[in-house]
């Protein structure tokens, strides 16, 4: 099938980007029906702009410290994110919630991957709180984004067992390597009109 126009993705990251590097490798595949337009991060030191450089992807830096609102700085990072050329914010390892001043403009087109299988262990730590809780399966989300703490839809999951000897940082690990697989089938599924942003029913 040959994929004639391609979904328009900017990535919102905090941190080391290794899910971002996901789906630059993503992008790259012959008929892959997506193409990331920008990087937006909200930390200047962050490892995910040089992987923004290596591969030619513009980015831009909008820290929460300039503004003197939460509302203003959503704003402001919705501004970044340009929605009049955006069909999808992928938020990757982004450490902060977003409000509704940023949500109602990209009208839910915005999916986030969490480190366990939702609604189980949402919000920090959650390889620390699957191992807390002794359950003897974990994994990874991809869910779309609401106002609430990863509390989004479903649109795609991965397990991973829990090992007798495992700790968070080789759960983690395991688990990493799972996000990396789902979060570009999440986002080729939305491309491709195979999942439906809220409102219409999500399918599996």
């Amino acid at each position: 099938m040959q994929y004639q126009e391609k979904l328009n993705v900017v990535v919102i990251a905090s941190g080391r980007g290794s899910n971002f590097q996901a789906l630059i490798d993503a992008q790259e595949k012959k008929e892959t029906p997506f193409r990331i337009v920008r990087l937006v991060t909200d930390n200047r030191d962050a490892k995910a702009i040089e992987k923004a450089k290596k591969a030619g992807i513009e980015h831009h830096i909008v820290e929460r410290k300039r503004f003197g609102s939460r509302a203003e700085y959503d704003y402001a990072l919705a501004d970044a994110v340009k929605p009049e050329e955006t069909g999808l914010v992928c938020l990757a390892g982004y450490m902060r919630i977003l409000g509704k001043s940023f949500l109602d403009r990209f009208d839910g087109n915005v999916i986030n991957i969490h480190p366990a299988l939702l609604p189980s262990f949402p919000g920090l730590d959650a390889q620390q709180q699957a191992l807390d809780y002794g359950v003897k399966i974990s994994g990874c989300t991809v869910h779309f984004v609401d106002e609430g703490v990863d509390t989004g839809k479903v649109i795609i999951q991965s397990a991973v067992p829990v090992l007798a000897d495992d700790s968070a940082d080789s759960l983690s690990l395991r688990i990493l390597e799972q996000e990396h697989r789902i979060y570009p089938e999440a986002v080729r599924l939305i491309a491709t009109g195979a999942v439906q942003v809220p409102g219409a029913r999500t399918k599996p």
